[in-house]
């Protein structure tokens, strides 16, 4: 048979996993088959016709797993043997029938034109016949994977894809079924590594297409995954970035374009501003930084901007703050007077514990209020400013 060999110019082979897809297999493997010769398959202990119809393939690496050990140990076996064989790349094919092999080349153009990354096949989710549970659960995994990594991609389930193997030597990944395919990309982002969506074309038949994708149980291993990787991501890899971000750029480079981003926009900024005064006037007692942070996260404000305002609840404010809560609900609710003494610490905290549905009614509106008005005018001073400054430069 002809080979296009146009992976050799990358030096890259096709990794294959199979589990009992004896009837998509062999397109599979004809249609890689047109772009290399250096396919690596991984059995992972099927039980069907896959090693009869492997054994009439000559010049395939075929590695053998006497039981099914999950997608994720094909992988690691595959990736493993295409080390020892020398190979820098890696391609991966779900032998599903899914993919388009002749996708193969934009892959390879991709990397020759723009530098050495692990790419990811974007399938087009809208589409005819894509089911609904994949289309939604691509969208949850896209957004926990932006929130890790910082990192915005179409599709990150997808499992055509080109592994740098050589720089993913060095990465431990703990997983071993379906969810490996989102350690292995989350931790090549944390490790520097490139991660990027490529255009593909995609198959879903139904009639002869074989998943084993268990829906509770896969799905549960997903979960308990993204909790464990967001927690290493908030306590270990955004300050470790930080660091690293400081010690490259110097303080004020730093404090300008990292922390307050002052290349963000006045709307940006207001919104920030009002974010940190909501969370800082309200009864979050013990967690008003770990909310506005994980608040402005979520929906892409300026980090540093919220933690600085969510503050405001300093201990010289404290008796104030409580105080205008609680006024504020007896005026909402219309209750009697409060005893209130400013220079006794239990005056102010037993007010708050005797009319505490007051307290919480009176800060919650309070805060509104407050972030309201701070984001308003924090917006007109910085829109005012930044005018200003247009119109001294083009003087």
């Amino acid at each position: 048979m002809e080979h296009n060999n146009c992976l050799h110019s990358i030096n890259a082979c096709v990794v294959i996993p199979t589990y009992n897809n004896c009837n998509t297999l062999s397109r599979v493997i004809e249609g890689t088959l047109q772009y290399t010769k250096d396919i690596i398959i991984v059995n992972d202990g099927s039980t069907d016709l896959t090693t009869q119809i492997l054994q009439s393939y000559e010049g395939l690496e075929i590695i053998e797993h006497t039981i099914n050990k999950g997608k994720g140990e094909a992988l690691k076996s595959g990736f493993s043997k295409a080390v020892e064989l020398g190979f820098d790349f890696a391609f991966t094919i779900d032998s599903d029938g899914q993919h388009y092999p002749d996708d193969i080349p934009s892959f390879v153009n991709e990397i020759l034109t723009n530098g050495e990354a692990l790419l990811i096949g974007a399938r087009n989710m809208d589409q005819e016949g894509v089911p609904k549970c994949s289309s939604s659960g691509n969208k949850i995994s896209n957004f926990w994977y932006w929130f890790e990594t910082g990192v915005k991609l179409s599709d990150t389930q997808s499992g055509f894809r080109i592994y740098p193997i050589k720089k993913l030597k060095s990465i431990k990944c703990y997983t071993s079924k379906y969810e490996f395919e989102i350690e292995i990309i989350v931790r090549a982002s944390w490790s520097g590594i490139k991660v990027k969506n490529i255009p593909i074309k995609v198959l879903y038949d139904e009639t002869e297409r074989v998943s084993h994708f268990r829906p509770y149980m896969d799905f549960s291993r997903i979960s308990l995954l993204n909790t464990v990787l967001v927690i290493i991501s908030l306590l270990y890899i955004k300050p470790r970035d930080y660091l690293r971000k400081f010690k490259n750029k110097g303080f004020k480079r730093f404090f300008f374009e990292d922390l307050l981003h002052s290349q963000d926009t006045p709307l940006k900024k207001s919104f920030s501003v009002a974010l940190g005064i909501l969370i800082g006037l309200s009864p979050l007692w013990g967690f008003h930084a770990v909310t506005a942070i994980f608040l402005a996260v979520m929906f892409r404000l300026n980090k540093f901007i919220a933690f600085a305002f969510s503050n405001i609840s300093l201990p010289p404010l404290i008796p104030f703050i409580v105080y205008a809560g609680c006024a504020t609900g007896n005026f909402l609710l219309g209750n009697k007077e409060m005893e209130f003494k400013w220079d006794d610490f239990d005056s102010y905290s037993n007010t708050a514990g005797n009319h505490i549905l007051e307290y919480i009614v009176g800060s919650i509106i309070f805060s509104i209020i407050c972030s309201f008005l701070a984001g308003v005018v924090t917006y007109f001073i910085l829109d005012n400013k930044k005018s200003e400054n247009f119109i001294q430069t083009h003087n």
